[in-house]
């Protein structure tokens, strides 16, 4: 009879403990919130910082990957010295495939030499300025692109 009261007991707090969680508006996935209408990750990014981001790039970048980080049509076919072009950094590209941290490490060191002609920019641009340009960059991928890349590298 105890062993009822109790599996009758612990179902219940079972229950009730996971009351009003389901059609909440505030779901939450690590820091971000979820779009209810949607389904995708809400972007939480600073405006300034992105704003920042943008003019650090029109000023560094922008000669290689596009005004709006379209680079080059064929960024995947490597040019006659065996070395890629610089690939699109919005949505039609894979900078959406890397983690915050790989985006970072590749901007301070570049790309290894045999594969691109990315420069280092370690000693030029600040890590502000840094952290600052890849806001910019993750504020051009889609809604979809975003929730797939945040799912997949910030929310471990």
């Amino acid at each position: 009879m105890r062993m009822r009261h109790f599996l009758i007991y612990g179902a219940a707090t079972m229950v009730l403990s996971g009351c009003g969680n389901f059609s909440s508006p505030d779901i939450a996935l690590g820091q971000h919130q979820i779009d209810p209408k949607t389904g995708l990750v809400i972007r939480d990014l600073d405006a300034a910082q992105i704003m920042r981001g943008e003019a650090v790039y029109a000023t560094n970048c922008v000669g290689c990957h596009g005004p709006n980080g379209e680079a080059t049509p064929d960024w995947r076919k490597p040019n006659p010295d065996g070395k890629y072009p610089p690939p699109p950094l919005n949505s039609s590209a894979h900078a959406w495939h890397h983690s915050t941290d790989v985006l970072k490490k590749t901007i301070l060191k570049g790309t290894p030499p045999e594969i691109g002609s990315m420069p280092a920019w370690e000693g030029i641009l600040t890590e502000q300025q840094v952290d600052d340009v890849i806001a910019w960059i993750k504020s051009l991928w889609s809604d979809e692109i975003y929730d797939i890349w945040y799912k997949n590298f910030e929310d471990k």
